[in-house]
């Protein structure tokens, strides 16, 4: 993997980023591209809830909450 990239639940709030890669597999893939989570999508990272977990961002004008177990299998690029 390119050094660049860091799974998505690591980006700090306010922060956008770009899809790079999708490690998952089966269902919760499907999920991720049914969401709109294909390549060089820009992503923005809104808010962590009050526990830390799931955090809210921002994939192409939705916002869509995503737990930590799931945003670590999105790899992404800072912009």
């Amino acid at each position: 993997m390119n050094g660049n990239m860091i799974p998505l639940h690591l980006v700090p709030c306010g922060t956008s980023v770009r899809v790079k890669a999708l490690t998952s597999s089966g269902n919760l893939r499907r999920r991720m591209l049914d969401l709109g989570l294909v390549l060089d999508t820009i992503v923005e990272s809104l808010r962590k809830s009050p526990s830390g977990d799931p955090t809210a961002y921002e994939i192409r004008g939705a916002v869509i909450a995503l737990r930590s177990e799931e945003a670590s299998k999105i790899m992404v690029e800072r912009l």
